[in-house]
């Protein structure tokens, strides 16, 4: 006991700063007192990121098709075919892959039945609805994730041990850096052929020091999701204004209040056009897809809602990658039922904190740019809940 009391406060290096001194046992102990939830964070992330991949692959006989040389069935068919089984479309997920079948959601005529079937993109044949048992899995893996199954002190818990493994991680930076520049070579590579004790200490700092900001950057969008002050702050510094509290500044009420009115002013349009619109023969699906890609031409993952009780309109998303980054972009745009332009909402126009209000959890998550992303979110998180490990044994191997 003595033992790791003693570990726990070590004595002071004789060329040793206080700075430095202060860092390292703090870095110990808010190591050890977070290591465990942060392992747990990690780990749950790590699988969580592949998430729908998995899904996807779980349901590989209705997902995936036979490439075919030839241009999709036209979607006004595939509408045809369910409604010869007493179904209305509401919403038609279309992939940008050749390989890949239609998502069609649908809802039975007299609307006791409602769900999807994934859908043969050449031949319009019905696959079948998708086995999403696994989801059950998933929901313990995210809970996890966010709260350690302990709901609101869970997620407390967390939230606290990300701050604490963003500080680890800049203070851990901190004793990482060498005091000579010719010591920094040896300081960024690891020594594989060394003996486990020094591979499991460069295991620690070096990929601490290459997945320093990833790592932070996941667990900052992570407590934006989470936490409305750190919402409001990232908000803030990228130019919007923060979430309404009891105190808010005239400029942030008045823009919430323009919002609202704006807001109000489209119900209004919408209702109206309910009424104006009523008996009036809907546009084809065809049509719509088509006029969608004239105000979006470009090929993508697109998505069709159809008009509904509380939707009068055509409302179409298109996922954007055409930028330098190959990130995966929203831009929105709808129609009413006569196929009249409405809205255009492109990702690009918007100012940046509503650009990041868009894409924060795709960037949490590592989906915002498909595969290379996914694959880079899934390293980082690996790392992540190694660092906790190969700490608790640098500190076991040194002092016990």
């Amino acid at each position: 006991m003595n033992k790791i009391l003693k570990s726990l406060l070590r004595k002071k290096r004789r060329k040793e700063s206080w700075f430095k001194y202060s860092m390292s046992v703090l870095h110990l102990w808010l190591g050890l007192l977070s290591s465990v939830v942060i392992f747990i964070v990690c780990i749950t992330g790590s699988i969580y990121t592949f998430k729908n991949k998995i899904i996807d692959i779980y349901n590989y006989d209705k997902v995936y098709v036979s490439a075919e040389n030839k241009p999709f069935l036209a979607l006004d068919s595939i509408q045809a075919i369910f409604k010869e089984k007493e179904l209305n479309i509401s919403h038609v997920n279309l992939p940008y892959q050749a390989n890949k079948s239609i998502i069609v959601s649908y809802e039975s005529f007299d609307s006791l039945k409602a769900g999807s079937y994934y859908v043969n993109p050449y031949s319009g044949k019905i696959l079948g609805s998708g086995d999403y048992s696994l989801n059950n899995f998933f929901t313990i893996i995210l809970s996890l994730h966010r709260s350690l199954l302990i709901k609101n002190i869970g997620r407390d818990i967390v939230g606290v041990s990300i701050l604490i493994f963003a500080f680890m991680l800049l203070s851990g930076f901190v004793l990482w850096l060498p005091k000579k520049w010719k010591q920094l070579k040896n300081a960024l590579k690891i020594k594989w052929n060394a003996k486990f004790k020094k591979i499991n200490n460069d295991i620690h700092v070096v990929f601490g020091f290459y997945f320093l900001i990833p790592l932070i950057f996941i667990g900052i969008t992570g407590l934006y999701v989470s936490y409305p002050w750190v919402k409001s702050g990232l908000i803030v510094a990228m130019g919007g204004n923060p979430v309404l509290t009891a105190n808010a500044d005239e400029d942030t009420t008045k823009e919430l209040s323009d919002n609202f009115a704006r807001l109000l002013a489209e119900m209004l349009e919408k209702e109206n056009e309910k009424e104006s619109m009523k008996g009036e023969p809907e546009i084809s699906l065809d049509s719509i897809l088509n006029l969608a890609n004239k105000e979006l031409n470009y090929k993508a993952i697109t998505s069709i809602s159809l008009p509904n009780s509380e939707e009068p309109r055509y409302v179409v998303k298109k996922i954007n990658r055409e930028n330098w980054l190959r990130a995966l972009l929203p831009d929105v745009i709808s129609f009413d039922k006569k196929g009249n332009l409405k809205t255009v909402d492109l990702f690009k126009n918007k100012p940046l904190h509503k650009q990041f209000i868009e894409i924060s959890l795709p960037l949490h998550t590592g989906e915002i740019m498909g595969w290379p992303s996914l694959i880079f979110y899934f390293i980082a998180t690996i790392i992540g809940w190694l660092l906790p490990v190969t700490g608790f044994i640098i500190w076991w191997k040194k002092n016990l």
